[in-house]
């Protein structure tokens, strides 16, 4: 059977090419992901780092493995996604031919075979060619990710023996199993469907894919019900899921929404308007498989990235209105510790409230159930705490060998023991005496009182003072005071513009790790898209030559099979944008009842560059295809057999 399919594959290569394409650039994410995620895990801090330095290594190292481990999951998700759809495709052009072998006698465990035969030998030769392009594609997302900061500069990929045949595996088991469905659907075809033409050979909505499509439709409406209950957290995370859900519930509902969409669409120039609209009517399984990749990419690129920009404008909005204070003074911990009284003692200070937050690692639970992760805790004193952040509760527990639940606590709540190691400091096991509210921007777990940490295991940390000013001062001769008593690199802002430039940083790093978890990835989504458009064009030739030999000129065809694609991706744009609406519904319920004001905010100018290199780049793909599927004279094609 393995020469029957290696026999297929020589003869359709042009329409395995497309397939073969995804498993090899698949295999190459995947292993480029795993690669980095290795070296990161295994990363040492550079020598000669303090106690405080190699935590804070460790701390960084933690959010490149985690953002490397989502990219790995996204990378698999997508490449057994875009393989299975051109699987499924391909295999639905070929109806006939299986109906043929069914007619003279294959059986359908034998057309199973066959069609699986066909997925091992391309996932090997695909994974094969993606272990090669994966060598070039750990340098660019290496690249991207120090680019980004997430891994120091020098960085790079450490090849482990057992990647190669690892991935090689991986793409083979990625193309079985995204060629298994299609392969049992085809194996049920009618060797009487071999005799028949023009009709379309098989129903497109099964009763399974509409089970499959509404289970996950309702999957994404539960997800945003419950979105206000998970709290700061874990109504982020549920809300990020939905356009998830959503794209693929999309995606598996597509037969049915894409031609209803697109059949809505005015479709403008007469009879090539009209033709367009009957290939989207007729054509239902070639409009959907086109239009699927599609809907995924913008579903999850545009409901990533407007969760993301949604919850730092809910941030910056929850700062402002917890943060009491006119002036914030930005300087480096000194060894004697003084730099808390030197900033209060300042002449037309009313407040000062100085936080120093350090990597620490904290341990919860006890005996087997013990748990230790790399935290952030700020070091305050309560009692200028609560004056700078109105809301925040009373701290007045918070001394002596104390801790309080921080803005950024997840599990931690008062009454709990937490153990917690500041560098080589071990402080043992502290109990948790008070709790702030949770805060949608997150923050550190812990609270420390001051005092509990030496003023030498804070030195040369990053400290920030919120001060607030007596009525009647002079402003600009207090900040100078301030200044000259944070030392010479102290930085004395306006509490407006710090607010302004921490959102600005808190939206540059969401949107760094956007790019590295999402950047790639769409890339090859969008890598999908064109090859789906390739391959229904492909299978189109005679169809053009009909039209041809019925009176359209090849400008005419080319000009309607653009109408046709530009309809379908219009209905795919918009289809993915309700997937990422609900997201963004989620998004406003879970922020409306973490801060009871709703933040929903879209980076406009990356909607507007998805919206138009979608019509571009499907456009081109449209022109040039069909442009190339009628180079050859209409009566050759209309005289052909197959």
């Amino acid at each position: 059977m393995l020469q029957l399919s290696w026999a297929g594959l020589r003869e359709r290569w042009t329409s395995f090419a497309g397939a073969a394409l995804t498993v090899c650039l698949g295999v190459a994410l995947v292993q480029s992901s795993l690669l980095l995620l290795l070296t990161s895990a295994t990363a040492d801090a550079p020598a000669g780092s303090g106690p405080v330095a190699q935590l804070r290594f460790d701390e960084a190292r933690v959010v490149a493995v985690t953002v490397l481990a989502v990219t790995l999951a996204l990378a698999a998700f997508l490449a057994v996604f875009v393989i299975a759809s051109t699987f499924a495709f391909t295999v639905d052009q070929r109806r006939r031919d299986l109906a043929l072998l069914r007619l003279v006698g294959a059986g359908r465990r034998q057309v199973t075979r066959l069609l699986l035969g066909e997925a091992l030998l391309l996932g090997v030769l695909g994974s094969l060619a993606g272990s090669a392009l994966g060598a070039g594609v750990v340098r660019v997302q290496a690249w991207l990710m120090v680019r980004v900061g997430l891994l120091p500069a020098g960085a790079g990929a450490q090849w482990r023996a057992w990647v190669l045949p690892a991935c090689v595996g991986v793409g083979t088991a990625l193309a079985l199993a995204g060629v298994s469905l299609a392969a049992r659907r085809a194996a049920r075809v009618r060797p009487l469907e071999a005799l028949s033409a023009g009709e379309e050979p098989a129903r497109v909505m099964t009763r399974g894919r509409w089970v499959t499509g509404v289970l996950l439709g309702a999957g994404a409406l539960a997800l945003v019900g419950l979105s206000p209950l998970g709290g700061p957290a874990g109504g982020r995370a549920m809300a990020v899921c939905v356009s998830l859900l959503a794209a693929l519930a999309l995606a598996v509902l597509a037969p049915v929404a894409v031609p209803a969409l697109a059949g809505l669409l005015p479709l403008r120039g007469g009879a090539l308007g009209d033709l367009a609209r009957a290939d989207l009517r007729d054509e239902v399984r070639r409009s959907a498989s086109t239009a699927a990749p599609l809907i995924v990419l913008v579903g999850l690129l545009l409901g990533q990235s407007g969760a993301a920009w949604s919850y730092s404008q809910a941030a910056t909005a929850e700062l402002r209105r917890t943060v009491a204070a006119d002036l914030v003074v930005e300087a480096t911990a000194d060894a004697d510790g003084a730099l808390a009284q030197r900033l209060s003692a300042v002449a037309g200070v009313s407040s000062a409230s100085t936080e120093v937050e350090l990597p620490a690692a904290l341990t919860t639970g006890s005996g087997e159930t013990a748990f230790t992760e790399i935290g952030r805790v700020l070091v305050v004193d309560p009692g200028a705490y609560e004056r700078a952040h109105p809301g925040s509760g009373s701290l007045q527990e918070l001394r002596g060998a104390a801790l309080a639940a921080g803005p950024g606590a997840l599990e931690t709540s008062a009454g709990d023991r937490v153990g917690v190691r500041v560098g080589q400091l071990d402080l043992g096991t502290l109990p948790v005496v008070a709790a702030v509210p949770q805060s949608v921007g997150g923050g550190p777990a812990l609270l420390l009182p001051a005092g509990l940490l030496p003023a030498e295991l804070l030195r040369g940390s990053q400290v920030r003072t919120f001060v607030q000013l007596q009525e009647g001062g002079d402003r600009r001769e207090v900040a100078a005071a301030l200044a000259a008593a944070g030392g010479g690199d102290a930085r004395v802002s306006d509490v407006q513009d710090w607010l302004a430039r921490s959102a600005a940083q808190a939206g540059s790093s969401d949107t760094s790790i956007l790019v590295v978890v999402m950047g790639l990835g769409a890339l090859y989504a969008l890598i999908g898209v064109v090859n789906a458009g390739v391959v229904a064009t492909s299978a189109r030739r005679r169809e053009f030559a009909t039209a041809r030999a019925s009176g359209l000129t090849r400008r005419q065809v080319v000009g309607s099979a653009l109408l046709e694609t530009w309809a379908v991706s219009t209905a795919g744009l918009l289809l993915g944008a309700l997937a990422a609406a609900g997201t963004l519904l989620a998004v406003a319920i879970a922020t409306a009842s973490a801060t009871g004001t709703a933040s929903v905010d879209l980076p406009w100018p990356l909607v507007g560059a998805v919206v138009l290199g979608t019509f571009a780049v499907t456009g081109a793909t449209s022109v040039w295809t069909t442009w190339s599927a009628t180079r050859t004279a209409p009566v050759q094609l209309l005289r052909a057999r197959e």
